[in-house]
């Protein structure tokens, strides 16, 4: 209810070509907005519902922080969102745009207002800039100062410096790896030197 009768709140029309991959269109009806413009005379904190859908989680977590806007709840998912490394995103950006590692992260920021003691993350640094893998890296070390356990499955040089714990498995990828060649501390990995992790951590880290 509420939503663009034309579009069915997509705020895209989406038309199927019989020889090529379908199209896209902005819906006319609502210009891309998404809402009956019934819906859209409502304001909160000078914007509509199409406005705030369109912040970043950054934005959203200032606009829901302070002001006529507050709302406590709200603030302090978006906050998760972004400690997560998701500050980027829209809210109103559909999650079938996202890639699996920014899924998993989504998953993550949920997670935390629960009473989880063990979090498994697979590769979560994927597409992330080095700024953000250290943000999330400062999250991960609060869950863990917090009591809870974090296994994470990684390439990232920086995410294994940073563990307190590595198991490398090897001595290949795929058909040719899969057994453990290593397990001790990455300090330990990079000084031995004695598999290909080993070697790249070494170059990383500069020993």
């Amino acid at each position: 209810e509420g939503a663009c009768p034309t579009c069915n709140g997509a705020g895209v029309i989406y038309t199927d070509l019989a020889m090529m991959a379908g199209v896209a269109t902005t819906c006319e009806e609502c210009e891309g907005k998404r809402f009956d413009a019934s819906v859209l005379e409502y304001h909160l904190g000078g914007r509509d519902i199409s406005e705030v859908l369109a912040m970043s989680v950054t934005e959203a977590a200032e606009f829901f922080g302070a002001g006529e806007a507050r709302t406590p709840a709200a603030h302090a998912i978006l906050g998760r969102l972004a400690d997560v490394g998701l500050g980027y995103l829209s809210l109103g950006q559909p999650l079938t745009t996202l890639s699996g590692g920014e899924r998993q992260r989504l998953k993550l920021a949920t997670r935390m207002a629960e009473k989880g003691d063990v979090y498994v993350l697979d590769e979560p640094t994927a597409g992330l800039h080095l700024a953000d893998v250290e943000h999330l890296l400062g999250l991960l070390d609060r869950l863990v100062d917090a009591g809870k356990s974090v296994i994470v499955i990684e390439h990232h040089q920086a995410v294994m410096a940073h563990a307190d714990w590595i198991i490398d498995l090897g001595p290949g990828a795929g058909h040719d790896g899969g057994r453990v060649i290593f397990e001790s501390t990455p300090a330990d990995l990079a000084a031995a030197r004695s598999t290909l992790t080993g070697e790249h951590l070494a170059a990383y880290v500069g020993t």
